[in-house]
């Protein structure tokens, strides 16, 4: 295959981001007519259509792959004017899809030294959220450099790294608990009421009550009753107002239940989350045995040093085990309660 027009790739990326010709434009500032012509010499030189018309836009599988090697190339160019000193006269979007518990608990204190630095060389860092088993499509299909998920194995022409396991215990508001379950954190609830209590879920991909449910009662595909609420501090603070039982991180509401605004029901009974950075390769064939300086790379370590500081390091799942491992935690254990664009 000839070389790539970076533009036309350059527009293809646009309007992957903004689901229009005219915000592409607008983007790019060039005229829809030139986006247009743009993609439709991409698209005759790869003899593949890669975008589908529609409101929005989408891309074809073959766009999707096109789209990886544009985003790869973006990072590329500014790592290249960075190192060599050039002013980046546009911002550079860097994309990575993180998991919304980790984005409320120990992602931005990991990333804040590195973005504080970068303030004026058009570092331009994107976290997009998602599910933590969802983030990684968001990487297959080009849309992110970088992610953090509980996929164990590693895309092609991608590095994955072992972040840690964050550990989700249920918690509940005092006044919830003596209300609906007669002051006891335990007993109170028990396999013949579960039913009938209301349980916070984040949003229909979350399904981390379910197995908390089944961890400690031995019910598979239990029915509950659920209060929606998509925001991680929201669902936090509604488990604290007294609005259902939450299943959380330990790391997220450790300091609650010190203070006494939540308790933990059935500490013995723990659900643990592995999670991994993956990142797609730029360029390593042309840094062989030379240090590396990309953002992308940069923003790896700063994750990596984080999540270690952060979650409990332990042997992370391997391939042939569930994304998401569950098991009952010791009663010792009970002594641990608690948990954009830049």
């Amino acid at each position: 295959m000839r070389d790539l027009d970076p533009a036309a790739l350059d527009c293809l990326a646009a309007l992957a981001d903004d689901g229009s010709f005219e915000r592409a434009a607008q983007r790019l500032s060039i005229t829809q007519s030139a986006v247009s012509q743009r993609l439709r010499a991409l698209e005759a030189q790869v003899g593949q259509l890669l975008v589908v018309r529609a409101r929005p836009l989408r891309l074809t599988e073959p766009g999707k792959v096109l789209l990886r090697f544009a985003r790869q190339l973006q990072a590329m160019r500014a790592d290249v004017a960075r190192e060599l000193g050039e002013t980046v006269l546009t911002q550079t979007r860097l994309p990575i899809a993180v998991n919304a518990d980790s984005l409320a608990t120990w992602v931005l204190p990991a990333l804040d030294a590195l973005v504080q630095q970068g303030r004026g060389d058009g570092f331009g860092l994107e976290l997009i959220v998602d599910d933590q088993d969802f983030t990684h499509e968001w990487l297959r299909q080009g849309q992110v450099l970088g992610c953090v998920s509980t996929v164990p194995t590693a895309l092609r022409g991608c590095r994955i790294t072992p972040l840690g396991v964050m550990r989700y215990a249920a918690v509940a508001s005092p006044g919830f608990v003596e209300a609906a379950m007669g002051g006891d954190a335990e007993a109170g609830l028990h396999r013949g009421n579960f039913t009938q209590l209301p349980f916070l879920v984040f949003n229909r991909k979350d399904d981390m009550q379910a197995q908390w449910v089944t961890q400690a009662f031995g019910v598979r595909e239990p029915r509950l009753v659920e209060r929606f609420v998509p925001s991680s501090e929201a669902y936090a603070r509604a488990a604290a107002l007294g609005w259902g039982i939450g299943v959380l991180p330990e790391l997220q509401v450790r300091e609650a239940i010190g203070r006494g605004e939540l308790i933990v029901l059935h500490p013995q009974v723990a659900i643990e989350v592995a999670l991994y950075w993956h990142q797609w390769k730029l360029g390593d064939e042309f840094t062989a045995g030379a240090p590396r300086a990309a953002r992308l790379d940069e923003v790896g370590a700063a994750l990596v040093a984080g999540a270690a500081a952060a979650l409990d390091q332990r042997p992370a799942a391997g391939p042939a085990q569930r994304r998401t491992t569950v098991r009952a935690a010791g009663s010792q254990r009970a002594a641990r309660p608690g948990s954009a664009a830049a």
